[in-house]
């Protein structure tokens, strides 16, 4: 199986959890804190894969982690 392959169906993982953890109401901190790193392993993922950024230099790449980064930080920071 090719990584793409791997990282998509990852995608679709996480994805499916995040939706049953919504579709269930179950809401706690271990399971924010799952979602937010989730949603951040999603974002980078398809930051470097399918934006093909893994193919740039590093400062190209840091970019859109480092505002992914705020935007997760942010969130946890007005959930906590």
């Amino acid at each position: 199986m090719e990584k793409i392959t791997k990282i998509w169906i990852a995608l679709l993982l996480f994805s499916l959890s995040a939706f049953i953890l919504g579709w269930f109401e179950i809401v706690s901190s271990f399971f924010i804190s799952v979602l937010l790193i989730s949603t951040f392993l999603k974002g980078y993922f398809v930051i470097d894969y399918f934006m093909g950024l893994s193919e740039v230099t590093l400062r190209y790449r840091l970019i859109p982690t480092i505002w992914l980064s705020v935007v997760i930080i942010s969130i946890a920071i007005n959930y906590y």
